[in-house]
């Protein structure tokens, strides 16, 4: 049993855990005159909520009963789960956790034995809840490697995976059809048994029906009996212009399939962009280089430069310098909302190599009138 399920005595009073015994008595009062059965002749909601306001009165106004039930709040574990209120902590002894003696806790307390009839309530109660409330399915985590151009501009990239699903044999019963299921006998139908944990108990699934609550006595031969089926799935994804490497596209619904009528889970496709040999990306900005002989970036002339969209041509200003950066405008990552970014192009200069001794010479003389 969580605390989530404990009966929150102070919620009731709409008082803090702090408050003080006069501040408690104060809330009981107004709260009393306000729910008062004379006040509220023929209302059953008001009786009832009259009764939990005196029960909660009664343990939260005594000092010795407040300390017990503060405790239990904070070890509903130990103190409660899976306990019966008459006959837990009788005996000689009386009751001790964790070296808290609190002698038999329950006899004499009047309003917390109700308060602990409320806490095995609550409990039975959650565990036939939780055997048939709709249950959402797994997602499905997977990946895929795309070409880096269709990462920058968009496209269509399939898919396989496996995933579970429900199974139409039986309809994800387990059960064969035409057959009959019965109450497990192990957990009496709760779905959940009792481990003993030293003095105490702790509630766990049933391991004879997996926390169903039900005993198939003829498994579908599909699916053996577990109500469901690995399936292999191929599907077509649009990928989004722009998408970046380890993003990930979510396809609602997509996932493992849900429990008792329960929604899918969804399936994340993480993206890895493959490398790309002339093109490199930072961003909204696509990079490359381009190679020009020595000539070409003394005198000035053109270069052919491979982009997302397609081979445009560079012009080249005489006395470009090996490192210069040039800007082409709208010719890089095209997104999906129309955002466009730009294509920066380095270009490098070759220098000869191995000139010959006419070359040489000539070199020589040309760079003598330089000086």
């Amino acid at each position: 049993m969580s605390p989530a399920e404990i009966k929150d005595l102070y919620k009731v009073l709409g008082v803090s855990e702090s408050s003080t015994k006069d501040v408690i008595d104060k809330a009981f009062r107004r709260l009393a005159i306000k729910h008062h059965p004379d006040k509220n002749k023929g209302n059953k909601r008001a009786e009832e909520r009259f009764k939990e306001i005196n029960e909660a009165h009664q343990i939260l106004s005594d000092n010795e009963k407040r300390r017990q039930y503060d405790f239990m709040r904070k070890n509903p574990y130990g103190a409660m789960h899976g306990f019966d209120a008459e006959g837990f902590g009788a005996g000689p002894q009386g009751f001790k956790f964790n070296g808290e003696d609190f002698g038999n806790i329950f006899g004499g307390l009047g309003g917390l034995g109700d308060v602990f009839d409320f806490f095995n309530t609550s409990q039975r109660k959650s565990s036939r809840r939780g055997m048939s409330r709709p249950l959402r399915g797994e997602d499905v985590v997977i990946s895929a490697t795309i070409p880096f151009r269709m990462a920058a501009e968009g496209g269509k990239h399939a898919v396989t995976f496996s995933r579970t699903e429900t199974c139409q044999s039986c309809s994800g019963t387990g059960a064969e059809r035409g057959s009959k299921t019965t109450k497990c006998p192990r957990c009496e139908g709760t779905g959940t048994i009792l481990v003993s944990q030293g003095a105490f108990g702790v509630s766990r699934p049933c391991p004879d029906c997996m926390g169903t609550g039900t005993r198939i006595t003829h498994p579908c031969r599909e699916c053996r009996g577990k109500g469901k089926v690995q399936t292999p799935r191929s599907i077509t994804v649009k990928i989004p212009a722009g998408i970046k490497d380890g993003q990930k596209i979510r396809l609602a619904g997509e996932g493992e399939a849900g429990q008792n009528g329960g929604p899918n889970g969804d399936l994340f496709i993480q993206v890895n962009v493959e490398h790309d040999a002339v093109l490199r990306r930072e961003g909204d900005i696509i990079h490359s280089s381009a190679d020009i002989d020595l000539a070409t970036a003394m005198r000035g002339g053109k270069v052919n430069v491979g982009t997302l969209q397609g081979t445009i041509t560079l012009k080249i200003p005489p006395g470009t310098q090996s490192g210069t950066v040039f800007k082409i405008k709208g010719r890089g990552i095209r997104f999906t909302k129309g955002r466009v970014g730009d294509h920066y192009v380095t270009v490098k200069v070759r220098i000869p190599k191995n000139l010959n001794a006419e070359q040489q010479r000539l070199f020589e003389s040309f760079a003598a009138s330089l000086r």
